[in-house]
């Protein structure tokens, strides 16, 4: 059996998800919810966010980049955030009505979506990137670099969510 490029992507993605997925296995939805390092990250917000963060760069592969609100960061008043602020903070945060069911549910929708991408998408096609202080002006992105974009985010924070999941009850994803 041989490989192409396209195996390769939708086997790249598929370890560092099933890494990322294993490390909320038998949680409940208040351990997934719970924040119990220094940072204000739970497992249940990263699944959420991993999944935002997927379907976004799917769209971009499809779309190209998205309309985002202008917020000025740096003169938000964090006490009484704006609704564009608060809608970002809360993309990695589980809500109370959330469950962890439900946002697996919703990561491995994503997961589908961005793999039949992988293997129909054009994976030269080329869209700007969106303008942000962290991309150089003018760059632009293949389909193919917005993919491994998904899977090197997915990977790093399958390491959030391990030292998350280790400080709760001992389980490690790996070693």
């Amino acid at each position: 059996m041989t490989n192409t490029e396209r195996d390769d992507l939708i086997d790249l993605l598929t370890k560092h998800r099933e890494l990322f997925r294993f490390t909320v296995q038998g949680l409940s939805d208040d351990a997934a919810r719970t924040t119990p390092t220094a940072s204000e990250l739970s497992l249940g917000g990263l699944i959420k966010h991993v999944t935002a963060m997927e379907k976004s760069w799917a769209d971009f592969i499809v779309n190209g980049p998205a309309e985002r609100p202008d917020v000025d960061w740096a003169s938000v008043d964090w006490s009484n955030p704006p609704a564009e602020v608060l809608e970002f903070q809360n993309g990695f945060r589980m809500l109370e009505h959330e469950t962890l069911e439900g946002l697996l549910k919703d990561h491995s929708d994503a997961a589908a979506v961005t793999d039949e991408l992988v293997r129909t998408v054009d994976l030269d096609s080329r869209h700007p990137l969106p303008e942000a202080p962290w991309f150089p002006a003018g760059a632009t992105w293949s389909a193919r670099r917005a993919l491994i974009h998904i899977a090197l985010e997915t990977a790093q924070h399958a390491g959030h969510a391990d030292i998350i999941r280790e400080t709760i009850d001992g389980q490690k994803s790996m070693g």
